[in-house]
Parts: C-alpha cells; sequence; structure tokens
C-alpha cells in the first residue's frame, strides 16, 4: 500500500519540495495550500470575484504536473503592458482557475479540471474554500492586516491570525487525518505555513493524526518577515501556531559560496543557523540545496531522495 504523505504550505518553497516528491512511485501525495494571499494578480482576481486565492495552486499545480506541456507553460504566463490595461499583470493560469470557478461556483471543482488536464500526480487541496485575510500581531501591539502587508511593516511578528470563524475544506482535514508523513514548509514562515497551520480545524486534525510531522527549514531568513531568525525560532513558530510538536527538524548544511551569502546579506536575508546543542525533536542535517544560479534554493531531488530515506524506516 503506498504511504500518503502531505506537503503543507504555500508559495515556490512548497512547489519546490513537491517537485522531488511527484517522483516517488511508492506514495500518494496531497499538497495543502494556503489560500490567504492578497497580492497581485491573485488579490485583483479575488477582490473582483469574491474567489479563494489561487496563485500558490497554481504554482503547486504545474510543479505537480507529470510533465512540462505547452499548457504547464501557458499557466505561468504573465501578461505584459501599462498598468492601465486591465489585463496588465495578470497571470494566465490565475485567469483559468477563475474562469472555471465562476461558471461552476466551486473552487474546487476548478483546481479538479486542471488538474485532470495536466495530469497532476497526487491532489491538490486548498486549505480553506473561504475568502480568507490574514492578520498579524506585531511584538509592540501593532496590527497588520493583509498577507502582503505584514512583511512590509518592519516590525518583529508576534503571531500572525484570521479575525473571521475559517473552516477547512473536508479534503484537508481528510488527507491529514490519514496521513503516514506531514512534511511542513519548504516558504514563508508566518505568510505560506502558518496560515494553513491556524484554522482551528487543520491544528486539531494535526494533534489527532498519527503521522509523523517534519519541518523542512528555510535556509535562508526571509526580510521582514524572519529577521534574525535562528532554526530553533522557526520551529517554534511553528508549534505555537499549530499547537502540535514537530517529531523531526530537517536542515539544510551545505556550505554556501561566499559571493552568494554577500549577495543575500546585501538584501537583508541571513543563514538560518542551529544556534543551540540540544532540542526536544531530533535534528537530521544533510546537504540540500542548489545555488547554482546565484539563489539558494532546495534541490527538489536532494529532498526527495532524504524524504524517501525516511519513509522507508516507518
Amino acid at each position: 500500500m503506498k504511504k500518503k504523505v502531505v506537503v503543507i504550505g504555500g508559495g515556490t518553497g512548497q512547489a519546490t519540495l513537491l517537485r522531488g516528491l511527484k517522483l516517488l512511485n511508492d506514495i500518494h501525495l496531497t499538497a495543502i495550500v494556503t489560500v490567504a494571499d492578497d497580492g497581485g494578480s491573485t488579490g485583483r482576481l479575488r477582490r473582483a470575484f469574491h474567489i479563494p486565492a489561487m496563485g500558490d495552486i497554481r504554482n503547486v499545480m504545474i510543479s505537480m504536473a507529470e510533465s512540462e506541456t505547452m499548457l504547464s507553460k501557458l499557466m505561468e504566463y504573465r501578461f505584459e503592458g501599462t498598468p492601465e490595461n486591465e489585463i496588465y499583470g495578470h497571470n494566465l493560469g490565475n485567469l483559468i482557475l477563475t474562469a472555471l470557478t465562476d461558471r461552476s461556483g466551486n473552487f474546487m471543482e476548478a483546481i479538479t479540471a486542471i488538474s485532470k488536464v495536466l495530469n497532476v500526480k497526487g491532489d491538490i487541496v486548498p486549505s480553506s474554500l473561504q475568502v480568507i485575510t490574514l492578520f498579524a500581531e506585531m511584538v509592540d501591539g501593532t496590527i497588520v492586516r493583509g498577507e502582503s502587508n505584514i512583511p512590509k511593516n518592519g516590525n518583529r511578528i508576534n503571531r500572525v491570525f484570521y479575525q473571521e470563524k475559517v473552516r477547512a475544506s473536508r479534503q484537508a482535514i481528510e488527507a491529514i487525518r490519514s496521513a503516514d508523513l506531514i512534511i511542513y514548509g519548504v516558504g514563508s514562515l508566518y505568510t505560506s505555513i502558518c496560515p494553513n497551520l491556524i484554522i482551528e480545524d487543520i491544528a486539531h486534525a494535526l494533534k489527532v493524526t498519527k503521522a509523523k510531522k517534519i519541518y523542512v527549514c528555510n535556509a535562508m531568513t526571509q526580510p521582514g518577515e524572519t529577521d534574525f531568525y535562528s532554526m530553533e525560532e522557526h520551529v517554534d513558530a511553528i508549534v505555537r501556531h499549530s499547537g502540535v510538536k514537530v517529531d523531526l527538524v530537517i536542515k539544510a548544511s551545505d556550505l554556501l559560496p561566499q559571493d552568494v551569502v554577500q549577495r543575500y546579506r546585501e538584501l537583508g536575508s541571513l543563514i538560518v543557523d542551529m544556534v543551540e546543542d540540544e532540542h526536544s525533536y531530533p535534528v537530521l542535517q544533510s546537504n540540500l540545496l542548489d545555488f547554482s544560479n546565484g539563489l539558494v534554493r532546495h534541490d527538489p531531488l536532494k529532498v526527495r531522495d532524504l524524504i524517501e530515506s525516511i519513509l522507508a524506516q516507518e
């Protein structure tokens, strides 16, 4: 029987992990994706049509597609021109998802329809089917409204939350409860991972599931969101927001080229270090990164191989 693996997050980090994990034939893969994004093309469409944010869903679809096709390439196409043009800045994949949702009246049906066309390897599930707005409380008590505004505040984040009652999608709860392995990350801590964990139904499902919970830690801090954060602070934020302990932390141990480190430092981003000698959770360190293009990214194949070895031991 195939092992059931659930990856919780959003953004390009989650898509990177899924690009490697989809190649494992002996697992059933489910991506639970945040729908709290309110910026860019996604934000404009969600305000105009009152539908959940679809940008992270689109990224995940493309990463989980069986192979790169003309359609998958077109899904990433972004219209250029001038801001006066109504279609300016919109992503074709976002428009397709919006059109299908508008036609059927069901966001989940739209995701399923495109997933079939792209021959997606696994299931893609929004964490909620509501139109939701993320808030952040800063350490000085300031409240920031909107996912896209949170990293711009120039303050240290204490917690993220929703003001309204948010219900998890049925599919997300079922996937978590039946999972053999749950992976958090990689991605923006407070705007990609935690927006899923603070949904009460998801937090409860994480408490009752028997699945092992793994956090794949970010390699670099994110300006405006995790400035100067250590590995331990990343893990602490996940535990505080979910109310559930992490069973294993995976941390990249690669030695980064100094020119890459300097380039990130100039952008306000630092290496995420492990600063404590002892932890209440095991830490598995391995060479997992790819910085051949001058960017620090997790290598999908290296992460896949490590996850496969963990599954083999279960």
